[in-house]
């Protein structure tokens, strides 16, 4: 996949791209989530006071009324639901523990863990990316719990995305983990930002794919695709 690094000058990107532009065309620079190298020096709780203090001047700008009881309180559950939940994937202490186990059944064929549900957030507009994950892979000598398939897939998810990014993060970390080439990743998923903003196609969904090692033969893409329809 080629991928380009942009340049803003004044708001617009050198090679022609607008802002607007790059949000609506889906288009990232890195296969890793962009964070600054001092993303962590301020604690959880530090994060989540400067947050709802930010998202009060939000709510204020747009004409809300923060002494009202039902908004007063916004600000505050808004910067938790941010770092404890919906983001709590950009910080590497929630990384999930994943443990092997030796593959003593000699199982050697797919195993497929399908229709994992998922909630992430796009990076151009932060409204959500609702989307199911199937996953598979050939054990190279060691298996993992099916939990750990879930809560890897929700770990990457918990962070501002890009779709194309988010597939390839899992396909990685299973690669990593399982000590394989041999992983498949499918998403299929609707996008907040096309359904109800811009041109607010409510019917279209998106989907993305890596296969590896002896997943990228048509064969056994077919027999996984056949798996996941069943």
């Amino acid at each position: 996949m080629k991928t380009e690094t942009l340049t803003k000058t004044n708001g617009h990107a050198l090679n022609g791209f607008t802002i607007e532009d790059i949000g609506d065309d889906h288009l990232f620079t890195s296969l890793d989530t962009p964070m600054k190298p001092n993303a962590f020096d301020m604690s959880n709780e530090e994060k989540k006071e400067r947050i709802s203090i930010l998202f009060s001047e939000i709510m204020d700008v747009l004409g809300l009324d923060l002494t009202d009881d039902s908004l007063k309180g916004t600000p505050d559950r808004v910067a938790k639901m941010y770092i404890e939940e919906i983001f709590s994937g950009l910080d590497p202490k929630n990384k999930p523990k994943v443990a092997l186990f030796d593959n003593k059944y000699q199982y050697n064929q797919m195993l497929v863990e399908k229709d994992i549900t998922f909630y992430s957030n796009c990076e151009h507009h932060f409204v959500p990316i609702i989307g199911k994950a199937h996953v598979a892979y050939v054990s190279s000598g060691k298996v993992i719990g099916l939990s750990k398939l879930n809560r890897i897939v929700q770990y990457y998810a918990k962070r501002p995305q890009v779709q194309e990014r988010l597939t390839q993060q899992i396909a990685n970390e299973l690669k990593t983990v399982l000590g394989t080439e041999d992983v498949a990743v499918i998403i299929d998923a609707k996008h907040l930002c096309v359904s109800s903003r811009g041109v607010k196609d409510n019917t279209s969904a998106t989907v993305t794919t890596y296969y590896g090692g002896i997943f990228n033969t048509s064969e056994k893409i077919n027999e996984l695709q056949n798996y996941i329809n069943s």
